[in-house]
C-alpha cells in the first residue's frame, strides 16, 4: 500500500479473501460503477493465504503487481483462464518487490512504492499481449481508465474475478504528487477488494498500478505512477531476459 501524511487510512484491497473466489465469475457490471471488459494484458495473482489482486503483463513471463500482493513468506501464483474457461495457476518462479516498498508505512506514516515484479515459472499463453507503459504524468481533470478483477459489489466474493474498467477523473486532494495519482468519480465508481496491481491507462499504454481505495469500495482510489519507477522496471525485467515496453 501508498500513503502519505494527511491521507486517511485506506481499506486495503487484494488481499484479504478466500483463493476460490477467483474461479468465480463474476456478473456483468463495473470494477465499481464500470462495464466487464477483454483482460488483453491483465491476469490475476492468488496467495497461499487466500489473497487475491490483479496483475498487468509486461513480458511473457513476468507480471507487474503491488507490492502487498506479493507479501514475503507467501507462496503466490499468477492464475487466468484458458480457452475453454478453464481455470489455470502458473507457479512463480521469481519475484521483486520495488526497494522503496515499505509494509508499514501505513502505521508510520511514510512513503512506499507499492510495485512487485513477478515472474512466471512458464510463459503466458500469447493472448496475454504485454502491455505497453506510458511515461506520461496525468494532472488534475484528466481522464484515466482503472480495471481489474475486483469485487462489484462490496463485500460480496461472488462479484470477483471478472475483469472489470471504468473511467475516472484524476485529481489531486493532497497537491502533485511525483510518484502517485488519485482517482475520484462521481458517485459509487472505482476501485474494491482484488483490484490491487490492476492497471491504470491514459489511451496509450499503462500509467499506474493501484494500491488502495480510501473509505467504501468506489470512493478515492490511488495508484503508483509507473514512469517514475522506470529504471527498476527495466532493470528487474532485463535481469530476466525481458525488456519494458514504453511510449
Amino acid at each position: 500500500m501508498v500513503f502519505r501524511a494527511g491521507v486517511p487510512r485506506p481499506a486495503a484491497i487484494g488481499l484479504a479473501w478466500l483463493a476460490t473466489v477467483a474461479f468465480a465469475g463474476g456478473p456483468a457490471g463495473a470494477v465499481v460503477g464500470g462495464a466487464e471488459a477483454t483482460p488483453e494484458g491483465a491476469v490475476m495473482v492468488l496467495s497461499s493465504k487466500g489473497g487475491v489482486c490483479s496483475a498487468v503483463v509486461v513480458a511473457p513471463d513476468a507480471v507487474l503487481t503491488a507490492g502487498h500482493c506479493a507479501a514475503a513468506g507467501l507462496e503466490h501464483r499468477v492464475h487466468f483462464r484458458d480457452a475453454s474457461g478453464q481455470p489455470v495457476l502458473v507457479a512463480v518462479a521469481a519475484r521483486a518487490v520495488h526497494p522503496g516498498y515499505d509494509a508499514g508505512a501505513i502505521a508510520g506514516r511514510r512513503r512506499s512504492i507499492d510495485l512487485a515484479l513477478l515472474r512466471t515459472e512458464t510463459p503466458l499463453p500469447s493472448r496475454f499481449a504485454p502491455a505497453t507503459f506510458s511515461a506520461a504524468s496525468p494532472r488534475a481533470g484528466e481522464t484515466l481508465t482503472l480495471s481489474g478483477y475486483g469485487a462489484d459489489t462490496p463485500g460480496d466474493p461472488r462479484s470477483t474475478g471478472t475483469f472489470r474498467s471504468v473511467a475516472l477523473p484524476v485529481i489531486e486532494p493532497h497537491g502533485p504528487s511525483r510518484i502517485l495519482v488519485w482517482l475520484k468519480g462521481p458517485g459509487r465508481a472505482g476501485g474494491c477488494q482484488g483490484d490491487s496491481g490492476g492497471p491504470v491507462s491514459d489511451g496509450s499504454g499503462v500509467v499506474a498500478v493501484t494500491a488502495w481505495i480510501g473509505g467504501a469500495c468506489g470512493g478515492l482510489t490511488q495508484a503508483v505512477l509507473v514512469a517514475p519507477q522506470r529504471d527498476w522496471l527495466d532493470r528487474t525485467l532485463a535481469g530476466w531476459g525481458g525488456a519494458a515496453r514504453w511510449r
